[in-house]
């Protein structure tokens, strides 16, 4: 038998979610039958599985040891050493200026984030930002239940720029929530092929996923299993010589590959992008990964635990955008 005290990171949450972050080596449908038969109790009692727990409950699990996976220890995120650029932190949040080419979680493919802060492999952005928490003191595991700092946003390998991790439960939720309702505003720079057909527009077509090639389609029509996409763009500078544009995007919608599938769609694809584009001479000319950076973040109005963040724009130095070189005068 296993005892977990509900912490501040803990409580607020469903005793059936709590579980699945606890032990995450135990199947659903074992997880409910288990609090059906009593062997995961609330301080003793029978419980519920949508029952809410408060911060100084104690859940008790009779369950078999193997499920309960090992978590990384204290001083093994102590003894690393840490390499992040921070473009903004405080006490309940932490942005990073991700470079090309870096996992953001283990077992990252392209842009898949798992969003449980669990954390394996020692390349990745949440690895490092678990372990620069840890060596601060403001994240120490061996305390933790079923929360570890984690990620909010989803950005993929070969993409650079902003991602924006929470250091508590309370802000994990409240990010989520805005970025959920539209309430965090993010743009991004791309170098793109030629010139824009338009100087701004806004894209409004549907995505559908093609799961054996990992790619995505974008179609003018709505088909079976095809999510909306809108995107807006306004160019920033054209580079004559070299046929190349400097887009400013707006996401409204946030699916995958969403930019480059959307500018590829209208004969714009990005530099250095093979899957929705011919990317050879841009390899040659040191392209190893599309031309597409998360640059800046704002916050827009709401009432929650990050409401001192209305308003407040986040933005990475120019300097670290590789691909702005192509439109310097």
């Amino acid at each position: 038998m296993r005892e977990f005290k509900i912490n501040s990171n803990d409580a607020g949450q469903r005793l059936d979610k709590f579980v699945q972050k606890a032990v995450k080596g135990m199947p659903i449908s074992l997880m409910y039958k288990a609090i059906r038969l009593k062997k995961i109790k609330v301080n003793r009692k029978r419980a519920e599985q949508k029952q809410i727990l408060n911060e100084g409950d104690v859940v008790q699990m009779f369950l078999n040891e193997d499920l309960f996976s090992e978590k990384i220890t204290d001083n093994e995120l102590l003894t690393i050493k840490t390499d992040l650029k921070i473009v903004y932190e405080d006490e309940n949040l932490l942005i990073c200026d991700k470079a090309p080419g870096v996992l953001v979680h283990s077992g990252d493919g392209d842009g898949q984030v798992s969003g449980d802060g669990d954390a394996k492999d020692r390349n990745t952005l949440i690895y490092h930002i678990q372990a620069y928490l840890a060596q601060k003191g403001e994240y120490v595991p061996s305390n933790e239940n079923s929360f570890a700092p984690a990620l909010c946003n989803r950005i993929d390998r070969n993409t650079g720029g902003m991602v924006i991790s929470a250091k508590n439960a309370i802000a994990l939720r409240d990010v989520n929530e805005r970025i959920k309702n539209n309430k965090i505003t993010k743009k991004y720079l791309c170098a793109v092929h030629g010139s824009l057909p338009e100087k701004s527009d806004t894209l409004c077509d549907f995505l559908i996923k093609d799961s054996k090639n990992n790619k995505v389609k974008v179609l003018k029509n709505k088909a079976q299993g095809a999510k909306e996409i809108i995107t807006k763009y306004k160019l920033i500078s054209y580079n004559r010589e070299k046929d190349i544009s400097l887009v400013e995007i707006e996401l409204v919608t946030g699916r995958t590959h969403q930019i480059r599938a959307h500018m590829a769609s209208i004969g714009n694809p990005l530099l250095g992008d093979g899957k929705y584009g011919v990317n050879e001479k841009d390899r040659k000319q040191g392209y190893k990964h599309q031309a597409l950076y998360s640059y800046k973040l704002t916050f827009e109005e709401e009432c929650d635990s990050l409401s001192y963040l209305n308003k407040k724009t986040i933005a990475v130095e120019e300097g670290e955008i590789y691909f702005l070189k192509e439109f310097k005068k």
